[in-house]
């Protein structure tokens, strides 16, 4: 219940609509308690009677209310789907506010598949928790306790009687509620489950094609499938037995009524119209109960998945500013220095990634960062923009701590092409300049240029105005590196991270890019990570990274003499031989 009334907050700018849609409600709740005691009425006094008139006149009145309470239910109905539909909207958007705001630790922590099912299906379940509440959650109590109060009033001895009914409907609406609401986060995991096998299959298609995988991944997605049928099985199964057992409790009262009512009217005590309006509240007593068990799915359902929105909403950005953060000076040199860094994801202190890594990237200078696959060569780079906190030690841009700058500033000047390249639908040049939506055409033809992004991209149908498709699948894997350069270059930072940015070029376009960026970003610092020797061979500095640690660091030549880990890189990619013959 705590999980909701978190949530309640954003019910808050739309109280005036909800406060009118519950006036609706108990304008139609009034409504329904008249009907029964009027035709009691009409039983007596006009059909008994022989009176036409009452007959008429009660009639007319019936017929009225009938076409007042439809007028109320319309508009509670659209006033309550209004406020479940803004409540549903601005929870969309809180949500997808926060994980903007998330870090990249809080990234790797919530998967893309479970952050969409909070997006959709957790934030729909709220919604009809919401709009559920203002219709059936307020009427339904409303009109049982209306509906006992006039019992009382028609008969104390048939409402006494009634009494045990209304108990065991009321215990079992709790008890299969109580039950209702693990059943529904466990549907919503399985959810989650399905939803990444899904994702990973049709981001992957091309993969599992070539590598003629379709039955395996038809298997996972028929497990994960299956495993969310059954799980809605098992809930379908346990509401399955709510409505028979209300339906019984209807039943046995009818019977009740019909035979105590029965007794009494021989004796006198009771007319037939009182035991017609009788049954009638009844009716409006436990139809309240039967609706209430929607409401029991819906609040279940509603609850856990508000606990799952919550996780989402209370989460803590890992990455966090100062109140008094500084910014970076608009003119800035780009010296970057490692002092003692140690650095392990997501509180795993027993796995570090980086140790002791003590280092400095000269200014205006070329730095190529060259290891295994493992060594923390990505982590370490990532570490400057502060996508993630050190563990240990500092990283400075020009002496200034990057936790006390920021994170705007630092990323004003810092541009990073990652290793997976990711564009996104819309034409050439509106992902070229994505980083920086004002430049103008001529630097957005420079930039692709320096990446040598532009001679492929004259000859596409329309040239920068040719769409590009989810993720960039109408383009190449080189062609998707080269436009995610010139994306970082229009940008014009005093510090550029290519993460392996090149390792879908030939060397030869990879030597020409690298000489486009040195042209069209003089004096800023290029920090490279590499898998090729090709790559790093004309770097100022070479940093070579092994388990973590700074094996050696040097130019080229220097590390040829000095490192073992940096000759034994160089022989398997080119050869003994051609180092020999330098």
């Amino acid at each position: 219940m705590n999980e909701f009334k978190k949530l309640l907050h954003f019910a808050k700018p739309y109280w005036k609509l909800a406060v009118f849609s519950l006036v609706m409600l108990l304008a139609m709740v009034v409504f329904d308690l008249a009907v029964p005691r009027l035709v009691g009425h009409l039983i007596d006094a006009g059909i008994h009677q022989k009176d036409l008139a009452v007959v008429v006149s009660t009639s007319a009145i019936m017929l009225g209310i009938s076409l007042l309470s439809a007028l109320v239910a319309v508009l509670n109905s659209v006033s309550s789907i209004r406020v479940g539909e803004s409540i549903a909207r601005d929870l969309r958007e809180a949500i997808f506010v926060k994980i903007q705001n998330f870090s990249y630790g809080n990234i790797d922590r919530f998967s893309t598949a479970k952050l969409m099912v909070r997006l959709t299906s957790d934030t729909a379940a709220v919604q009809r928790l919401f709009q559920m509440s203002l219709r059936i959650g307020t009427r339904a109590p409303l009109s049982m306790i209306g509906s006992i109060v006039l019992m009382f009033v028609t008969s104390k001895t048939l409402a006494l009687s009634m009494m045990p009914l209304f108990l065991v409907g009321g215990i079992v609406i709790v008890l299969f509620s109580t039950k209702l609401e693990p059943f529904f986060k466990a549907v919503q995991q399985r959810l989650d489950r399905l939803n990444t096998v899904l994702q990973e299959n049709i981001a992957g298609a091309r993969l599992v094609k070539a590598f003629v995988r379709g039955r395996h991944e038809a298997e996972r997605f028929e497990k994960a499938n299956e495993n969310l049928a059954q799980e809605n099985i098992r809930v379908m199964q346990l509401m399955a037995f709510m409505g028979p057992i209300l339906t019984l409790l209807i039943n046995i009262g009818i019977v009740l009524i019909v035979w105590i009512g029965g007794l009494h009217s021989i004796h006198g005590d009771l007319s037939l119209g009182q035991i017609v309006a009788f049954t009638n509240y009844l009716m409006a007593t436990l139809q309240p109960l039967t609706m209430m068990t929607q409401l029991s799915n819906n609040w279940a359902n509603g609850l856990a998945s508000a606990k799952r929105i919550n996780e989402v909403l209370d989460a803590k950005p890992d990455v966090v500013e100062p109140l008094d953060a500084a910014s970076l000076p608009s003119r800035m040199r780009g010296e970057v220095e490692f002092d003692r860094v140690g650095f392990h994801y997501n509180g795993e202190v027993d796995r570090a990634v980086l140790e002791d890594i003590c280092t400095r990237i000269e200014p205006g200078k070329t730095t190529a960062v060259l290891g295994a696959t493992g060594s923390g060569k990505s982590s370490l780079v990532n570490l400057i923009p502060r996508f993630y906190d050190v563990s240990a030690g500092g990283v400075r841009i020009d002496s200034r701590d990057v936790r006390a700058l920021k994170g705007s500033s630092i990323l004003e000047h810092v541009s990073v092409v990652p290793q997976d390249t990711v564009l996104f639908s819309g034409t050439v040049r509106d992902n070229i300049r994505y980083g920086r939506p004002e430049a103008t055409e001529e630097e957005v033809v420079a930039a692709a240029t320096a990446a040598q992004a532009h001679e492929f991209i004259m000859h596409m149908p329309r040239q920068y105005d040719t769409h590009v498709e989810e993720r960039g699948s109408n383009l190449s894997g080189g062609q998707k590196q080269r436009i995610a350069i010139a994306r970082a270059i229009v940008c014009k930072p005093s510090i550029l991270i290519l993460d392996d940015a090149t390792s879908a070029v030939d060397v030869e376009t990879e030597t020409n890019i690298h000489a486009g960026i040195a042209n069209a970003l003089r004096g800023a610092t290029i920090v490279m990570v590499a898998q090729r020797i090709s790559t790093v061979l004309n770097a100022d500095k070479i940093i070579v990274l092994d388990k973590g640690r700074i094996a050696a660091e040097g130019t080229h030549r220097e590390l040829l003499k000095k490192s073992q880990i940096y000759k034994e890189i160089y022989d398997s990619q080119l050869g003994a031989e051609v180092r020999h013959g330098l």
